[in-house]
């Protein structure tokens, strides 16, 4: 199964995106994950590490067998859609509130393909690559736990508010430690 994050905040690799990419890599591991529209030199010698890195975009490449994620999409993402596919295409955004549908207009609209959701509400790069994961691997999505929206203290009770999907396990959100450790170190976002 590979996993295809295309990169679609232009040449630069912001930090934040840097850190959902290498969490990605860690949720599904480096041989299954592959960057596209990768244009930057920069970026692709930090990338390499965490995956395949290609220059071209998704709608440049010649693959078979692909589903892009897209919130707007009909059908839910189900485990048995691992029979279905061999990529799974996703938008590498920092998203905007309220959403923009870029997903939508740089790929779905672009690429002849099918397409799923992963629920109607809008999640980060590296949670939407998580839950399709858990339910690649037979959990369906009526019993993955979410919670909407989160809060993340900074300091002297200040804090980030968050208005994205996060999946939880065991009761805790999934999210990246560094990327945590990165939104409070920061002064603004």
């Amino acid at each position: 199964m590979i996993y295809i994050i295309e990169h679609l905040d232009g040449n630069r690799l912001y930090k934040w995106c840097f850190l959902e990419y290498k969490h990605i890599s860690e949720i599904v591991g480096k041989d299954n994950l592959l960057f596209t529209n990768i244009k930057s030199k920069k970026a692709k010698e930090q990338l390499l590490i965490y995956g395949k890195v290609e220059s071209k975009s998704i709608t440049e490449l010649q693959l078979k067998k692909v589903c892009i994620l897209d919130q707007l999409a009909d059908k839910i993402l189900s485990p048995n859609d691992k029979n279905n596919f061999d990529c799974f295409i996703f938008g590498g955004i920092l998203g905007d509130y309220p959403p923009r549908k870029r997903t939508k207009e740089k790929l779905s609209d672009k690429l002849l393909c099918e397409k799923r959701s992963l629920g109607n509400k809008q999640m980060s790069t590296d949670t939407a690559v998580y839950t399709a994961k858990k339910i690649l691997d037979g959990t369906t999505f009526e019993k993955l736990e979410f919670q909407d929206e989160l809060e993340i203290p900074v300091k002297d009770g200040l804090s980030i508010e968050l208005p994205y999907r996060y999946i939880k396990e065991y009761g805790k959100i999934i999210i990246s430690n560094e990327l945590v450790a990165f939104m409070k170190k920061k002064k603004g976002i």
